[in-house]
């Protein structure tokens, strides 16, 4: 069975960057900007503060595994935050151990956060189809995940950057089918997934990119009438459902083009467009550059690096 999940982890080609080990003596905080780099973190003891983006904060517990696909601004404080701005920068320890806060006050919380990357220049595309954050609880695997991930990043074992990149696409499935499901799932193809009918739907769309769809055929695969599948599509995924299956087909395509299979009439066809020039004005309405130009430019650049 066509998993799209999984598809789309791939395609992102998950890389390690950093992650370090923080030790929190209260009170303390601290913020930063990170570029919409992937952000995560699990807290190992005590309890803090999260708000990213200008959001307002989240209460993280021992065991809570956050994970931003697109973070810009992250701010971290002590359950009770300092009165003033942002306390003195972590001190490095050892071994990418860091303690932040005031030397003489006892340790009260430990956790581990880091960025990881990813490779596919589709990032920014294939993030939209995820939620803008995940937040579990209450999963050890997860943190079980993240320590290996710490472990390996810190050791020079053979084959090290192919573990780090299967470590972190498991963290990252792992991550986003735990919300499936859940309460306070924000919109995303976790939560369309989590929906049964509509996830008979996202499935054909994966399984079948080439086909014609139509919002009334992907209606019959859900079982649910037109109407109602378009509102509970765009409800729970966040988008329409052909501004979904576009934004999958134009993800494949620069994969295709990237990796030069296929002439661009045969690429067209993959993803389902009649003909080249269909094909080729979609794709340059939606990537800003016509086929041709994108896989010339994308080629050469792979074969400078």
């Amino acid at each position: 069975m066509i998993d799209p999940l999984a598809e789309v982890v791939t395609l992102l080609q998950p890389g390690a960057r950093f992650s370090k080990l923080v030790h929190g003596a209260s009170p303390w905080r601290t913020g930063r900007s990170n570029a919409g780099q992937p952000f995560y973190c699990v807290l190992l003891e005590g309890g803090c503060l999260i708000a990213i983006d200008g959001h307002d904060p989240i209460e993280l517990q021992s065991g809570d595994f956050v994970l931003i696909p697109a973070a810009y601004g992250v701010s971290m404080s002590s359950l009770e935050p300092p009165p003033g701005l942002d306390t003195p920068a972590p001190v490095a320890l050892c071994n990418g151990e860091f303690r932040i806060g005031p030397l003489g006050n006892p340790i009260d919380a430990r956790m581990m956060a880091g960025h990881c990357s990813f490779g596919s220049p589709d990032a920014p595309l294939l993030v939209s189809l995820l939620p803008q954050l995940v937040h579990v609880r209450g999963e050890q695997r997860l943190a079980t995940l993240v320590q290996l991930v710490r472990e390996e990043s810190h050791e020079q074992r053979p084959a090290r950057e192919v573990v780090l990149s299967r470590l972190l696409e498991v963290l990252l499935i792992e991550a986003l089918r735990s919300t499936a499901g859940g309460t306070n799932a924000l919109p995303g193809l976790v939560s369309g997934l989590a929906d049964g009918r509509l996830a008979a739907a996202i499935r054909e769309m994966h399984a079948r990119p080439a086909h014609a769809w139509t919002v009334a055929e992907l209606a019959k695969e859900a079982a649910l009438s037109r109407s109602t599948f378009f509102e509970r599509f765009s409800r729970a995924v966040g988008v329409a459902p052909m501004e979904y299956l576009l934004t999958w087909r134009m993800a494949l395509a620069k994969d295709l083009l990237r990796r030069s299979e296929g002439r661009i009439a045969e690429i067209a066809e993959r993803v389902g467009y009649s003909s080249a020039s269909t094909f080729s004005v979609a794709f340059t309405r939606h990537v800003g550059r016509p086929p041709t130009r994108y896989a010339r430019e994308e080629q050469a650049a792979a074969n400078k690096a």
